[in-house]
C-alpha cells in the first residue's frame, strides 16, 4: 500500500539498474540507465506502473472495459490494452487526429491485443477537447447498453493516484543507489502528460531521498513546465491530504523545455542521431517521441556543462519502442540508414 491506495502488483520488480560503460567512458559522465522499458506485459513501459492502481480500482469496481485516450501511437494505450488483455476485460482506445488509417507501431499491437481503436477526425468549429469528450461519451454509452461497466484510465496514467507508480519508483531506485553505493544521483526522465516526473518528485521529496530530479520536456507546454507541475503537485496534496507531508513551488521543479523541437512527437534528426548513438554504443533502443528525446537533451546538457564531468546520471528508460516502426519515423529513418544496407 502507498499513501493508502492498494495496486494490484503483476510486474517483476525491480527493473534493472545498468551502468553504460561506453557512454561513461565517451562523456565523462558517470551514466546509468533504469530499464522501465522491460517491464511486461505488452512489450513493456513506464505506463505500466501506474496501471497497477488503475486496475487494483477498476477491479474493485467490477468494471469489465477499460477506455482510455491519447494520440494515434499512444504508449499508454497500448499498455492499457495490454491490461484489459490479461484481465480478461476489453479496452477501447479513442484519438482525435487526422489520421491515414495505417495500422503500424502502436497502433498494431493494440489491434493484436484486441483493443478497439477509435480515431476521430477534427472538425471544423469544434475545438479538440470538445470533440473528445463527446466522442468518449457517445463511447462509453454504446459499452453500457452492451451491459458492460466501463473505467476510464486518463490520458497517460496521469492523474492523482496515477502518480504513485512512480512514488513507488523513486524508493526501488533508494534501495538500488543504496545497493551500488551511488551518491546523489541526478535522475533524468521525459516529461508529457507530466505523471512520471510528478511521482517521482513525491516519492524523492516525502520520502526524504537523496536524489535530484530533472525533467526534459518533449513537447511544447502552453505556460512555464513548472508554472503547469505547480499545479498538478497541488492537486496531489488535495487529494492525499497529510500523507504528502512537503509543500513545493514553481522554483523546485526542474523541466528543461530547450529540446522540445517544436511539436510532439515530431522527427528530428538531431533525436535519430542520438537514438544511433545509443544502439550503437550499448545496443539499447530508444524511442523517438519520449526516451530519444530526453537522451538527446542529456547529451546536449553534457555537451554545454549543465552535467557536470564526474557527475552521476540515471536515464530513466520509459519504453516506446515501437513508436519507431510508425509512420513518419520509420521513414525518415530508412532514408538515413539505406545507404548502408547492401543487398548483393
Amino acid at each position: 500500500m502507498t499513501l493508502g491506495y492498494n495496486k494490484d502488483g503483476f510486474l517483476k520488480l525491480p527493473t534493472p539498474l545498468e551502468r553504460l560503460e561506453g557512454i561513461s567512458r565517451d562523456t565523462g559522465v558517470d551514466f546509468w540507465i533504469k530499464r522501465d522499458d522491460l517491464t511486461d506485459p505488452g512489450m513493456g513501459g513506464n505506463k505500466l506502473r501506474k496501471l497497477e492502481y488503475f486496475i487494483h480500482d477498476a477491479l474493485d469496481k467490477k468494471s469489465t472495459v477499460l477506455i482510455t485516450t491519447g494520440a494515434p501511437q499512444t504508449n499508454h494505450g497500448r499498455l492499457t490494452a495490454a491490461v484489459a488483455a490479461k484481465y480478461g476485460m476489453k479496452c477501447a482506445i479513442v484519438s482525435i487526429a487526422d489520421h491515414s488509417g495505417e495500422i503500424s507501431g502502436n497502433i498494431l499491437l493494440d489491434r493484436i491485443m484486441g483493443a478497439e481503436v477509435f480515431i476521430k477526425r477534427p472538425e471544423p468549429g469544434i475545438s479538440d477537447g470538445s470533440l473528445l469528450s463527446e466522442t468518449l461519451a457517445k463511447i462509453t454509452r454504446n459499452y453500457e447498453n452492451q451491459g458492460e461497466k466501463v473505467y476510464f484510465v486518463p490520458m497517460g496514467g496521469s492523474s492523482e493516484l496515477g502518480i504513485l507508480g512512480y512514488y513507488d519508483c523513486a524508493k526501488e531506485l533508494a534501495l538500488q543507489i543504496k545497493n551500488k553505493d551511488i551518491n546523489v544521483p541526478k535522475i533524468f526522465c521525459a516529461v508529457g502528460s507530466m505523471g512520471t516526473y510528478m511521482g517521482l518528485f513525491c516519492g524523492i521529496k516525502n520520502e526524504n531521498i537523496q536524489m535530484d530530479l530533472t525533467g526534459i520536456a518533449i513537447a511544447p507546454f502552453s505556460s512555464e513546465p513548472a508554472v503547469w507541475a505547480r499545479g498538478y503537485f497541488e492537486r496531489i496534496k488535495g487529494f492525499y491530504g497529510n500523507r504528502i507531508k512537503i509543500s513545493a513551488s514553481e522554483k523546485d521543479f526542474d523541466i528543461n523545455h530547450d529540446w522540445t523541437y517544436g511539436a510532439y512527437n515530431n522527427p528530428v534528426s538531431e533525436v535519430r542521431e542520438a537514438i544511433y548513438y545509443m544502439a550503437r554504443r550499448e545496443a539499447i533502443i530508444l524511442d523517438p517521441c519520449y526516451t530519444g528525446k530526453t537522451f538527446n537533451g542529456i547529451l546536449k546538457m553534457i555537451d554545454s556543462g549543465l552535467i557536470d564531468k564526474n557527475q552521476t546520471v540515471i536515464f530513466i528508460h520509459t519504453g516506446g519502442n515501437p513508436g519507431i516502426n510508425s509512420l513518419p519515423h520509420r521513414a525518415e529513418m530508412e532514408s538515413d540508414l539505406k545507404a548502408d544496407f547492401k543487398i548483393f
